[in-house]
């Protein structure tokens, strides 16, 4: 996954959704890049909390992740 910079400001973030979420589905996250952060939250829950991880963590995270298919 390929994720551009958005805007250093929480509020004017671009947020992905994952390709395998839909609006009956669950549960899903969705990303957001700003300069040295990759934010990540509950799709469900906007303004709810949000994690945070720098360029190499979120690459090391991503890793242990098992690709669905």
């Amino acid at each position: 996954m390929t994720i551009k910079p958005s805007a250093n400001s929480a509020a004017a973030l671009e947020w992905f959704k994952s390709s395998y979420s839909t609006s009956e589905g669950p549960e899903c996250v969705e990303v957001a890049a700003s300069f040295g952060t990759i934010h990540v939250r509950d799709s469900k829950h906007e303004q709810g909390a949000r994690l945070g991880f720098s360029s190499p963590g979120w690459a090391a995270f991503v890793s242990h992740v098992p690709e669905l298919g």
